[in-house]
């Protein structure tokens, strides 16, 4: 399984946005996430689906944030970008006819999905605004 960082770039993106008075374009954050122009707007399609930012154009035109920081949790984030895969550990042949690779593959995926719902629980608690709050704290931490 490929690892996806379409999640925490989500997330960068969405920070960023918050962090700024003003629309930011999707130039900028391409820039912050050394990335194309391109591939932030198709991040950003998912997350103005579920109303979580707009757009507006012109000159002057860029994303901003259209939900509030205190109730969008990193679960509603999770959800915007289409769920992807949060563990990318796999069986090497989920269709084994060997009896002690079928009885590793049932072990490790009970305990992959034991693992995946804990953390989406974790994910329902944790709102934007105290991630964004931790950030700033930490970052100021490290500046002192």
């Amino acid at each position: 399984m490929k690892k996806s960082s379409k999640f925490s770039d989500v997330l960068h993106i969405l920070l960023h946005i918050a962090d700024s008075p003003t629309t930011v374009t999707s130039e900028k954050l391409a820039k912050a996430m050394q990335t194309n122009p391109v591939v932030v707007r198709r991040m950003m399609a998912g997350l103005r689906e579920n109303g979580l930012v707009r757009s507006d154009k012109g000159h002057s035109g860029g994303w901003f944030l259209s939900c509030d920081l205190d109730k969008v949790t990193l679960f509603d984030v999770y959800e915007a970008v289409e769920s992807p895969t949060l563990l990318a550990i796999g069986n090497r042949n989920e269709n084994s006819v060997c009896q002690l690779e079928k009885a590793v593959t049932a072990t490790t995926q009970k305990a992959f999905i034991d693992a995946e719902t804990l953390l989406l629980k974790k994910f329902k608690d944790i709102t934007l605004a105290k991630l964004h709050m931790s950030i700033k704290k930490d970052a100021h931490n490290h500046t002192h």
